[in-house]
């Protein structure tokens, strides 16, 4: 059982909405939307045009300038989300805890554009014509390992790469080391960037919305939903022992208590259901003591009507009572920062009594009839928070965290 030995003490975010702890959670308060006209490549051969792209990121005012220039553009973002969380915290990194310290992130799609990239120079002008300076950028962990390098962590340092739920994952991971006494705090979360090549794939799949000629939307349980907007960010959470924390006197942000994930391809939402379960039987809680579920729901029809499914069948007769939101209608499908993203709109949650809203959400759906929080955020006082992830391909995640009190 994760009990209350876990908590989350720092956040350090970067999203299409806001950057820093308070601006993303005033974003997400005032049902502000991070969609914009996509700058980073060329859309003409696409029919969606936009994305959550980040336009005002400039790693300099984070990192400084030695040795960016090496560094592709998810890397910029989770080092710089992760210098954020770090002071945040008011976590100082030295050779007395820099053993004690890990990474646990989560990345799927980070390398892809570096791994083209490099690929094209050495079909086209031959290998004798590559940067090799860029090319620790396609290996997959390359990322967290500019973060501890760049802050000087000597722990572990471990790379989750399964989509959907990797953000929600780095943060298991990383809190069962804490539980085990391997290491005193943690730096977990995700980070995904927007790339042509990410695009294109989701496009030829039919994934994005207005992929079969409708107007662009993006409006999770909405019966217009037709696809999702692709988004990028990173998102880094500083959790840690708490012992640890108290003895150092950290601000407290939150309390982990629970957490589950399973497989199954079944398609039919067996596998969140049970990860859901494990999760609520890891932290000891009740269908009636979950005060508020952070949906996964990213506007595309399936997914989001079985996560409804779901939600029905664990919680029964209190489904209906229990509020219901989906930031990905504000910050957009980011994959393995998208539970990240989640895990940080909870602890704002859960800190102000506000849940976020359900944007753009106009025509109910007969199939997806809970309490949504459509278009207003709702307030309430809150103690237990579940969020959950879930993606077309089998896997599914949970985590619950609860509210800090004092006097535990």
């Amino acid at each position: 059982m994760a009990g209350e030995n876990v908590v989350i003490t720092g956040m350090g975010v970067i999203s299409p909405i806001g950057t820093g702890r308070e601006d993303y959670w005033t974003g997400l308060r005032e049902g502000r939307t991070g969609f914009r006209d996509i700058t980073l490549f060329d859309t003409s051969p696409f029919a969606l045009k936009s994305a959550g792209e980040i336009t005002d990121f400039d790693p300099l005012v984070y990192l400084g300038k030695k040795g960016l220039r090496e560094l592709d553009r998810s890397t910029r973002l989770i080092c710089s989300a992760a210098k954020l969380a770090l002071d945040d915290a008011r976590l100082h990194i030295s050779d007395h805890n820099s053993d004690a310290v890990g990474i646990s992130i989560g990345a799927t799609f980070g390398s892809l554009h570096s791994i083209f990239q490099f690929d094209r120079v050495r079909l086209t002008e031959g290998p004798r014509y590559v940067n090799p300076s860029h090319f620790p950028n396609t290996v997959i962990n390359s990322p967290a390992s500019q973060v501890s390098i760049r802050c000087g962590i000597k722990g572990f340092n471990t790379t989750i790469s399964n989509g959907f739920c990797a953000g929600l994952d780095s943060l298991m991971y990383a809190a069962d080391f804490l539980r085990m006494k391997r290491a005193d705090a943690v730096l977990a979360g995700g980070v995904e960037e927007l790339c042509e090549e990410m695009f294109h794939g989701f496009s030829l799949l039919g994934c994005l919305t207005g992929a079969d000629g409708s107007a662009p939307v993006c409006c999770p349980f909405d019966a217009r939903r037709n696809g999702v907007i692709l988004a990028e960010g990173a998102c880094m959470l500083v959790i840690e022992d708490i012992h640890a924390a108290r003895e150092r006197g950290a601000d407290i942000l939150a309390v982990v208590l629970g957490y589950g994930c399973s497989f199954d391809r079944s398609g039919n939402g067996e596998g969140l259901f049970r990860a859901v379960a494990a999760a609520m039987a890891d932290a000891g809680c009740g269908r009636e003591e979950i005060d508020y579920i952070s949906s996964c729901a990213n506007s595309s029809r399936d997914l989001d009507q079985i996560e409804t499914k779901v939600i029905k069948r664990i919680f029964q007769e209190e489904s209906g009572n229990i509020p219901v939101s989906a930031i990905k209608s504000m910050v957009g499908e980011s994959f393995s920062a998208s539970g990240s993203f989640s895990l940080a709109s909870a602890v704002g949650a859960l800190r102000d009594g506000i849940i976020p809203p359900t944007v753009n959400y106009q025509v109910p759906d007969p199939a997806c009839d809970l309490d949504y929080v459509a278009n207003e955020a709702r307030e309430k006082h809150i103690k237990r928070v579940l969020i959950t992830a879930s993606d077309p391909y089998g896997q599914n995640s949970s985590v619950i965290l609860g509210r800090y009190e004092e006097e535990r």
